[in-house]
């Protein structure tokens, strides 16, 4: 067998040795050109670092095992992969032939051009016009883009112990909700609008956590072809307070604010371009259309999201 290690910030070869206990095994650091180069991919990193390589990733098609390793490690966990030794433990599970591979969704996010206008020199320019961008976890548009640009700014070790939850709090008094439209395919061709308010927050989730255990889509699932979409309205900033608590536990979804529904296809637009985040990195702005591509990654699960989706087992569309 032949693996590659792909080694995000702070990692180095150290934490790549408990992996390398057989000497049969091929190993090279970095991501491999050609996918006949490397069996699996091992990913040490959070969710940026996955970001950061996804369009890789699934351009080689082979078998990723994340190693959580970063400041916010939500995909590793809705993977079952809460810890290091988890990742050692599918690891084993994998190359001794059990069978721990399953095919994931991976969002697609695409700028789009406004009207053909282009911005004031003072404003910045949606250099990605055009391009698609993979995200693993979850899309977001409003305050969490804010929250996680001024996370983003923290020590990378705050970053990783509440350092979203942190930087969240001040922020919320200093956010107004901004006017925003989210619109869904038609029958006809065309786009209808499901949602058209002053928004302080839209996600587009894969996954069920973002932020660091912020479970802002406790409905999703990564393998049923669509997103889940939470938005939050016009919030007053205290009760906004209030209910950031609750979205720990996915009891937001029962106040009248927030509207949440599940789609395949999206468009949004707002008033003036406002930055889009995926996967806690920066990715674009305003407008943008957002789309899922089922089964197009192939990851390594832990013991629990296998034994669940194990043949003969019931399904549970990897939603830990």
């Amino acid at each position: 067998m032949r693996a590659a290690a792909i080694l995000g910030l702070g990692c180095s070869a150290k934490n790549l040795k408990p992996f390398q206990t057989d000497e049969t095994i091929e190993w090279r650091i970095g991501m491999p050109a050609a996918a006949d180069q490397a069996d699996i991919v091992l990913l040490f990193g959070g969710d940026g670092t996955i970001h950061r390589h996804l369009g890789r990733l699934v351009k080689l098609g082979l078998p990723v095992l994340v190693v959580p390793a970063g400041s916010g490690n939500d995909f590793a966990r809705a993977l079952g992969l809460r810890r290091g030794r988890d990742s050692l433990a599918a690891w084993q599970c994998f190359w001794s032939g059990q069978g721990n591979v399953r095919a994931i969704d991976l969002g697609v996010i695409t700028p789009l051009d406004d009207a053909g206008e282009a911005p004031a020199p003072h404003e910045p320019r949606n250099l990605a016009l055009g391009t698609r961008h993979y995200f693993c976890s979850v899309s977001g548009v409003g305050l969490d883009g804010e929250v996680a640009r001024r996370a983003n700014q923290l020590p990378r070790w705050l970053r990783g112990h509440g350092g979203y939850a942190l930087t969240l709090a001040p922020t919320i008094f200093r956010f107004a909700p901004l006017p925003m439209k989210i619109f869904t395919p038609d029958k006809a061709g065309g786009w209808e609008t499901c949602s058209d308010q002053p928004t302080i927050l839209a996600a587009f989730a894969n996954t069920s956590t973002y932020g660091g255990g912020m479970k802002i889509a406790p409905h999703a699932q990564m393998d049923d072809g669509q997103l889940d979409v939470c938005v939050i309205g016009g919030v007053d900033p205290f009760k906004l307070v209030c209910m950031f608590p609750t979205i720990y536990f996915g009891r937001h979804l029962s106040i009248r604010e927030v509207e949440y529904f599940r789609a395949t296809r999206l468009r949004v637009e707002t008033e003036t371009p406002l930055d889009v985040y995926a996967d806690g990195e920066y990715v674009c702005q305003t407008p943008v259309e957002i789309t899922v591509e089922q089964a197009t990654l192939q990851v390594i699960v832990g013991a629990e999201s296998h034994k669940l989706d194990s043949p003969g087992g019931p399904s549970h569309g990897l939603k830990l």
